[in-house]
C-alpha cells in the first residue's frame, strides 16, 4: 500500500472488512518482522457500545489482529485512555474489549495509569504514554465522527488517548487544534484502519450514530483526515488541526492528493452480510429525512446525503422546496433532482457512488 493511497470496503461485518482491508494494504509487509511488537490502538472514549457512534467495533480489532496472528505476528497490543472522567477500564468492559484479549492472548494496557514522559513535539513540549512510544508499529483504529469542539475526530485526534489525564486537560485550555497536530509529529501513525460503520455525526461521546457501512485504510494521517472531512461534508481548512499537522510536516492535507481504491461499491455491500447490524439513523439523522426521497439507498451514499444536509441552513433547507431523490430505485427513471449514479438520468443528478458529502453540499447550493 503506498502511502497516498486510501482503500475503502464497504459492509456491515467488520471482522471480515478489517481483515480484507489489512489484507489489500499488505499490512504483514509493511510491518516486517514478526519479533516487532504492534500496538492496536482504538476510540474508547467512553465506555459506550460501538452502535451508539462514539467507540471502534471490536470486531474489527479482532479482524485484524486474526489477519496478523495468522500472518506468525504474536506481540500484539491493544491500548488506550478514555476521556477524563471516565475508567478506561469500564470502557474496555463495555466495548467488548476486555473478552476479545481474553479470547485472542492479547496483551490489554490502560494508558490512564501508564508512565509518560516529555518529548520534543517540534517545538512544544507534549507528555506521551511509554507503552505507545514504545511499540514498534502503531496501527491507529480511530472512529471517523463529529466532534463538539474540533467538528471531526478520526486520525489524528484519535492519538489523544495517549497522553495522560493531565495533558489532555492542558490540551483543551491551548484549544486542541495546536496539540494535536504537535502531538502526531511524535507519535506513530503506521497504519490507519478507520470505523466508518455508524460514526455519531455531530458528538465524540455517541448517542446519534450515522449507518454508513464503510471502512477506509490509510497510511498518512493528515491525508486520512482530509479525506475524511469531505466524507462529513468538510473542507479540511474547517479543521485546523489538519492544516496545522501539514505544516509540521506530519502529512499531506490535500485530499485530491489521494488515491482511492474500493475493495468493492456500496451496493455490494450485501455479500459482507452476517456481521453486526447497523443501528437506525439517530434523532438528527431522522429530523431530515423529510428532505430526501429514498428509494433502496445504499448506507454510504444515504449518509452522505444526511452529512451534506446536516450542514445546511434552515433557510437553504426550505429552500430546497423539493426532496431530495437517492437510490437505486431510481436507476433508469427520470425526475427533478437527484444524488448518486442511480439519478443520473434526472434533470439534475450529481454522479458518484457513493458521492461525498462534500460535493453533495457544493451541488445543493448550486442548486437553490
Amino acid at each position: 500500500m503506498e502511502k497516498n493511497e486510501i482503500l475503502v470496503i464497504y459492509g456491515n461485518n467488520p471482522e471480515e472488512m478489517a481483515y480484507k482491508l489489512a489484507e489489500a494494504a499488505g499490512l504483514a509487509d509493511l510491518i516486517g518482522s514478526r519479533e516487532r511488537r504492534i500496538g492496536l490502538k482504538p476510540n474508547l472514549v467512553v465506555a459506550r457500545p460501538a452502535s451508539e457512534g462514539a467507540t471502534t467495533h471490536p470486531e474489527i480489532v479482532r479482524g485484524v489482529a486474526g489477519y496478523l496472528q495468522n500472518n506468525g505476528f504474536r506481540r500484539l497490543l491493544i491500548m488506550e485512555g478514555a476521556w477524563v472522567g471516565a475508567r478506561t477500564t469500564e470502557a474496555f468492559s463495555v466495548c467488548g474489549y476486555t473478552q476479545l484479549a481474553r479470547d485472542m492472548g492479547l496483551d490489554i494496557i490502560d494508558t490512564q495509569d501508564d508512565q509518560a514522559r516529555r518529548y520534543d513535539c517540534r517545538g512544544m513540549d507534549i507528555e506521551i504514554c511509554g507503552s505507545a512510544m514504545g511499540v514498534d508499529f502503531m496501527i491507529n483504529l480511530p472512529v471517523m465522527k463529529g466532534h463538539c469542539q474540533t467538528l471531526v475526530t478520526c486520525a489524528l485526534k484519535n492519538n489523544k488517548g495517549i497522553i495522560p489525564n493531565r495533558e489532555k486537560r492542558r490540551f483543551h485550555r491551548l484549544g486542541l487544534h495546536k496539540p494535536i497536530a504537535h502531538l502526531n509529529t511524535a507519535v506513530k501513525n503506521d497504519f490507519i484502519l478507520v470505523d466508518g460503520i455508524c460514526g455519531d455525526m455531530d458528538f465524540e461521546e455517541g448517542g446519534n450514530p450515522l449507518p454508513a457501512g464503510r471502512m477506509f485504510a490509510a497510511r498518512d494521517p493528515v491525508l486520512c483526515d482530509a479525506w475524511a472531512a469531505g466524507q462529513m461534508g468538510y473542507t479540511p481548512d474547517e479543521i485546523p488541526y489538519i492544516g496545522l499537522a501539514e505544516k509540521l510536516g506530519v502529512g499531506c492535507g490535500n485530499p485530491a492528493e489521494a488515491r482511492v481504491r474500493e475493495l468493492n461499491r456500496s451496493a455490494d455491500s450485501g455479500a459482507l452480510a452476517g456481521g453486526v447490524p447497523l443501528p437506525h439513523p439517530g434523532g438528527k439523522a431522522r429530523r431530515l429525512a423529510p428532505y430526501i426521497r429514498e428509494d433502496r439507498a445504499c448506507s454510504a451514499c444515504y449518509a452522505a446525503l444526511i452529512f451534506a444536509l446536516s450542514r445546511m441552513s434552515r433557510n437553504e433547507l426550505d429552500r430546497l422546496q423539493e426532496p431530495i431523490s437517492i437510490g437505486q430505485g431510481f436507476t433508469g427513471k427520470t425526475g427533478s433532482r437527484g444524488v448518486g449514479r442511480c439519478t443520473a438520468r434526472f434533470d439534475a443528478s450529481l454522479e458518484g457512488c457513493p458521492p461525498s458529502a462534500s460535493r453533495i453540499l457544493e451541488f445543493l447550493r448550486k442548486q437553490l
